[in-house]
């Protein structure tokens, strides 16, 4: 069975400002409160505590994933537009020609810039353990299907994600054809600056 035919992938922008009684803010509040992630404690704190702002102020677009055999919130991605630049030396000629089509190049400094597309949020709900009814292959997926048809709709080659420096995770991120390409120092009023993996994906 094909992934997307598992699974529903709902923009919360359904619920917001809705009159439906099924939908609307205070049932969107609702379906997240139901959501865990004790694995990472940054990816709960996103959806409850940013999400519904960042979209109403379209900085980004969460995506609630809900399994079609129980109608559970089994996880959710966030995907928001933003600008990347890339130092020549990191990528392959044959990325480079490609991103020459859509960037700005600069010869004195060697890199590429340009919008793209981040998957900035990426998480199971292990809530009642609902995270066993979906693979973390099958949410990329999900979020590189949604990124896919953005990217039919206003164009644009690459997308990319932020990691933290674990083999475990960097791994999975390659074995669903992400490439890593650089490191970048996070950098916050309250805590302390550490490093992220940022891994590109061409459309």
């Amino acid at each position: 069975m094909r992934t997307e035919d598992k699974f529903l992938v709902t923009n919360i922008r359904r619920y917001l400002g809705s009159d439906n009684p099924k939908l609307g803010e205070d049932r969107l509040i609702q379906q997240i409160s139901e959501f865990s992630c004790p694995k990472n404690p940054d990816v709960e704190h996103f959806l409850k505590k940013n999400a519904i702002e960042f979209t109403k102020k379209s900085q980004s677009v969460t995506y609630l994933v809900f399994s079609l055999s129980s109608m559970e919130l089994v996880g959710y991605f966030t995907i928001a537009l933003k600008p990347l630049t890339i130092r020549g030396e990191t990528v392959s000629n044959t990325v480079k020609r490609k991103l020459l089509r859509i960037s700005e190049l600069d010869e004195k400094s060697d890199t590429y810039t340009m919008s793209a597309y981040l998957i900035a949020q990426l998480g199971k709900n292990y809530t009642d353990g609902r995270d066993k009814e979906i693979t973390g292959k099958e949410l990329v997926e999900l979020a590189w299907t949604v990124v896919e048809e953005i990217q039919y709709l206003g164009g644009g080659i690459v997308a990319f994600l932020e990691a933290e420096n674990e083999e475990k995770l960097l791994s999975f991120y390659c074995d669903n054809r992400f490439s890593q390409f650089d490191t970048r120092q996070t950098a916050s009023d309250t805590d302390e600056s550490h490093e992220l993996v940022q891994l590109l994906r061409l459309l």
